[in-house]
């Protein structure tokens, strides 16, 4: 496995009806497209060796010795092959015809998996051929004289991947085989499938196998038979779908008269990391949990250095397209509740923000000029306070200003620069060394002024600070850091900036729109070094830490999956390969690691803030850590 990806494919052969050498003739083709593809696990669709739609003809001896002899030779023919697959016929056992799915590898019978849930309403007549595998005694199945396992229950232990089989109608009942079987360890099923079409019908077909790898935490693999079924009653549109803890990975197109293989990747280390802290997983499991289950083992086939086909997305935190709307607008929605609740639970009089013209501070008063609208509360009760500083420049200046005003807040503007003098001056400090004294102490000069104006007027200070900057411990200590609520601290770095330029379009005037999207398009800095001599931004953090692109991607997989710094390394590269080459990846990912652990004294005493998703560094909630923990096993891994 390649840091726990597991190749895997959907084949939709073209059939005909009742002719299986044909059939298998198509499906050795495509078996052999896909190992030279690097696929290691694969399954074709129901009864596919027959064909789904053969009806009576499946009662006919011919038709059954007919199936197992092309599945013989199938079999015997891919002998020189790795690849597990799966392909479905129909068999006969204990006098009855079963629809089965049968596992192979290397010229071997692995075992066979009877179908539980036997349709018989409207165009499904199955029960008419095929027998439940609830109704069968035996654990064997005897084919041309060799016995082989059979049940509904089987795991095919491959090592970290444990397969499991459902065919077509099992996965459409209230308690799949593969829930039971995910209980069991099985992180992986193949559904065989010969689910005709109908309006409306495939979406939510595709929500069952999206919503099934979901609740099973679990990589999905569904074929469907299409092209060369009967079409006497139905159509059978062919595809397959492939999908992973909910997210749709991959996805054939229907109506195609032609073969067909879907290949994606199943990361099978992410599936078992959700496993691992989701402590509900296993809850219970006891009462579900059979003595019956039956484990055979096969050789996964190793496929180092295959490149994924899988989209590793460079900005995780945000969707395309329409979702990207939806996101914002829910998102925005959330600070704005949480920050109601807040002030009208302390009943605060009014709420103190301090405004640099920078991306952060512009979102957090975005969100309380919306708040204060909830509550029906004048926005001139909002106290925005800009502290220009030695490092202000002119265009974030007077970005803070105008937004301020033309939002209807409260401006109020209140110099830095004296009380940081007369500091330097106390401590002995000599201001001409731009040092982190010098930096801090401006940082902790403006926090100072917002807490004490907040005691004035009885109100709230609401923090700017965001997910991206606490990862990092870009922050001051009791500065900047620190606020009586975060609005910002579960929202990183690169979304923030989309969440502003949204704004500017959707939700303000014309007046305020035109600001925000120029603080949108304004280099990230703290400004605590002054400006160059034509007024620009000399100190930009993007050049200190690293591009917060990257931070963000390594934040994502680090705490949503748990991954080794190698994987992290790895999945960036595939990312942003064309960005960013290997040594500056690894370069900025040695620096989040150490930040990240060197900086965890300051998130371990953080102000109430909103956890917006799937990622929070609250120490009271989703990120617990001792601030003297080691980086030396996470920084070793790289070298």
């Amino acid at each position: 496995m390649d840091y726990g990806f597991i190749k895997v494919a959907a084949a939709v052969p073209l059939v005909r009806v009742a002719d299986c050498f044909y059939n298998i003739g198509r499906m050795e083709k495509l078996m052999h497209e896909a190992a030279d593809q690097g696929v290691q696990m694969m399954t074709f669709p129901e009864l596919s060796v027959t064909a789904y739609t053969c009806l009576d003809l499946f009662a006919h001896q011919t038709l059954l010795n007919g199936a197992v002899d092309a599945l013989l030779k199938l079999v015997h023919d891919t002998t020189h092959l790795d690849l597990f697959t799966i392909v479905g016929l129909p068999l006969v056992t204990e006098n009855r015809i079963i629809n089965a799915a049968v596992a192979f590898q290397r010229g071997e019978i692995l075992g066979v998996v009877p179908k539980s849930y036997i349709p018989n309403c409207k165009e499904y007549q199955e029960q008419r051929w095929f027998t439940s595998a609830f109704d069968l005694r035996e654990k064997t199945i005897r084919i041309r004289g060799k016995e082989y396992p059979l049940s509904s229950h089987i795991l095919f232990d491959g090592g970290e991947v444990l397969a499991g089989v459902e065919i077509c109608e099992d996965l459409w009942t209230p308690v799949p085989p593969s829930s039971l079987l995910a209980m069991e360890g099985a992180n992986i099923f193949f559904n065989l499938s010969a689910s005709n079409e109908l309006i409306g019908k495939h979406h939510y077909r595709r929500s069952l196998v999206s919503q099934q790898s979901a609740r099973c935490i679990a990589g999905y693999v569904y074929a469907m038979a299409g092209h060369g079924e009967s079409t006497t009653d139905l159509v059978f549109a062919g595809g397959g779908i492939i999908a992973e803890n909910g997210v749709i990975l991959a996805e054939s197109a229907r109506f195609v008269m032609e073969d067909r293989l879907l290949i994606s990747e199943i990361d099978v280390h992410n599936l078992k990391n959700d496993r691992q802290v989701n402590r509900s997983f296993m809850q219970g499991a006891a009462h579900f949990l059979s003595a019956d289950v039956l484990r055979i083992p096969f050789h996964l086939p190793t496929n180092p250095g295959t490149k994924l086909t899988r989209f590793i997305d460079p900005h995780p935190f945000i969707p395309s397209g329409e979702a990207l709307r939806e996101r914002c607008e829910e998102i925005f929605n959330i600070q704005v509740a949480g920050l109601t609740q807040r002030i009208a639970h302390i009943q605060a009089r009014t709420a103190v923000i301090g405004i640099s013209g920078g991306l952060d501070s512009t979102l957090a008063l975005l969100v309380t000029v919306m708040t204060f609208d909830a509550l029906k509360i004048s926005r001139r009760q909002i106290l925005g306070i800009t502290m220009p500083g030695f490092g202000t420049t002119k265009r974030t200046y007077t970005n803070a200003k105008d937004l301020i005003r033309s939002l209807g807040v409260t401006l109020r503007e209140i110099s830095i620069e004296k009380a940081c003098r007369q500091h330097f001056e106390d401590i002995g400090h000599d201001p001409s060394l731009h040092d982190t004294t010098y930096e801090n102490t401006q940082a902790r000069e403006r926090t100072q002024i917002l807490m004490d104006i907040a005691n004035e007027e009885n109100g709230l200070v609401v923090g700017t600070g965001d997910l991206s900057e606490l990862a990092l411990g870009w922050t001051t200590y009791n500065g900047d850091q620190m606020s009586m609520y975060s609005v910002n601290a579960g929202i990183p770095k690169t979304l923030v900036r989309y969440l502003v330029e949204w704004i500017a379009r959707n939700k303000v005037d014309e007046t305020s729109g035109k600001t925000l999207l120029d603080i949108a398009d304004t280099p990230i800095s703290p400004e605590l070094i002054p400006a160059d001599e034509d007024g620009h931004i000399v100190q930009k953090t993007e050049d200190l830490v690293g591009p917060y692109e990257l931070h963000d991607f390594f934040l994502y997989h680090f705490l949503r999956f748990g991954s080794t710094p190698e994987k992290i390394s790895y999945l960036a590269q595939q990312s942003f390969g064309d960005k960013y080459d290997k040594e500056s990846i690894l370069k900025w990912l040695r620096l989040f690691l150490l930040r990240f652990f060197t900086q965890q004294f300051k998130r371990s005493c953080l102000p109430d803030g909103l956890k917006v998703g799937s990622i929070s560094l609250s120490p009271r909630s989703d990120w617990r850590m001792p601030s003297d923990a080691a980086s030396t096993l996470w920084l070793d891994s790289l070298k």
